[in-house]
């Protein structure tokens, strides 16, 4: 037991030690395969660990959900009280941003880290609120479900089957100092659930029929495990690897249409490439004479903008470029951008049957293949 307690005091002085010699903030991210592992109790945990080591740390916001054991946590905690906001003629709280800006603790507890703000509030979304947060100079401690990282979307849905509407951008977790998974095995997490700790128990019997089934828990635990590994591998190679190197080798190029679905899956896809490669990464978008503004549709122009703003948000810089050929202006890109990887979508795409019917399709393989470009085509 004393033993585990000293490992937590560790862990918290590392989180404190981490370049306390820059100005920003520091971000810690809990992060799990789904509700009910632990993630805001861990939170707690650790912020009475940086009180018994008299840091001035505050909580901002946390979400017990009626908790028992996690609300037992909160006792003793210095609060931020939460802002209070009328919408639709009911009384609803959020975090206080200006509050916990102007109190300026060392260090904030932020739950929720996906949540969707009020309207009217400042910033549409919380992981907004804390990058304002880091901005000022003060660490953060988060946490969010593998569910809400947007690149990741399309995968949680197959699995789930329900398209989960508030997303994380994945450069929060890649701007994060530190991301901590708290691990359950399905058996672990659904004994909790039907002990009543996660849902009521009016609750219990509906969950283990849709999403807490041991199939999909398996699957989502999966995917938590290697998004923590691969922070972690990212950070190696940031902290270690980069410092032997003046620059990355990889950059990734991925070509979308105004088709919004296929041109969704395949920034998602890209993204993913590049976090997992540490790389720089461009979106492009290429408007042929066919695809004016005054020639599609408004819905595909709304789209298209959307999808653009996605990309910049995974961390992606957006080219958009008036050609009439879409070869020759990957080509163009290719070489300017010193383009390692190009991803397209599959054979039936709109993008890849005009490059086909182009006589310079031969020319770009001839190109790509000069320049050591590899070619992945997306699903």
């Amino acid at each position: 037991m004393f033993a585990e307690e000293d490992d937590k005091e560790k862990r918290v002085k590392q989180f404190l030690d981490l370049n306390h010699t820059e100005k920003r903030g520091k971000l810690k991210i809990y992060i799990g395969m789904s509700a009910g592992v632990g993630k805001t109790f861990r939170m707690l945990q650790e912020a009475h660990s940086l009180l018994r080591n008299n840091i001035n740390v505050k909580v901002g916001y946390v979400e017990t959900h009626g908790r028992k054991e996690t609300e037992e946590q909160v006792t003793g905690l210095p609060v931020i009280p939460r802002r209070s906001v009328f919408y639709k003629g009911k009384a609803l709280e959020e975090l206080d941003l200006q509050a916990v800006l102007l109190l300026h603790p060392k260090v904030v507890i932020v739950d929720e880290l996906a949540h969707t703000n009020i309207p009217g509030s400042k910033n549409e979304k919380r992981w907004q609120d804390v990058l304002e947060i880091l901005d000022a100079g003060i660490d953060v401690i988060s946490a969010v479900n593998i569910q809400h990282i947007e690149s990741i979307n399309e995968d949680v849905k197959l699995i789930t089957g329900v398209e989960v509407k508030e997303r994380v951008p994945d450069k929060i977790l890649q701007l994060a100092d530190e991301v901590v998974n708290i691990d359950l095995t399905a058996d672990e997490l659904i004994t909790r659930l039907k002990e009543g700790k996660i849902y009521d128990h009016s609750k219990v019997q509906q969950a283990l029929t849709n999403f807490f089934r041991p199939e999909k828990i398996l699957q989502l635990r999966e995917l938590a495990l290697k998004e923590v590994a691969g922070q972690v591998e990212r950070k190696v190679d940031h902290e270690v690897n980069i410092r032997e190197k003046s620059w990355r080798h990889e950059h990734f190029l991925a070509c979308i249409s105004s088709n919004h679905e296929i041109a969704q899956a395949i920034i998602r896809k890209t993204a993913r490439l590049a976090s997992y490669y540490n790389s720089k990464w461009y979106v492009l978008y290429v408007q042929t004479p066919k695809e004016a503004m005054d020639k599609i549709p408004l819905a595909a122009q709304r789209h298209l903008i959307n999808n653009f703003r996605n990309a910049t948000e995974l961390g992606a810089e957006v080219i958009q470029l008036k050609h009439s050929n879409i070869a020759r202006a990957i080509m163009e890109i290719v070489e300017e951008k010193q383009i390692t990887t190009v991803c397209i979508g599959k054979p039936h795409l709109n993008l890849f049957q005009v490059i086909l019917k182009t006589n310079l399709f031969n020319q770009l393989l001839k190109t790509l293949s000069k320049n050591d470009v590899d070619i992945i085509i997306l699903s």
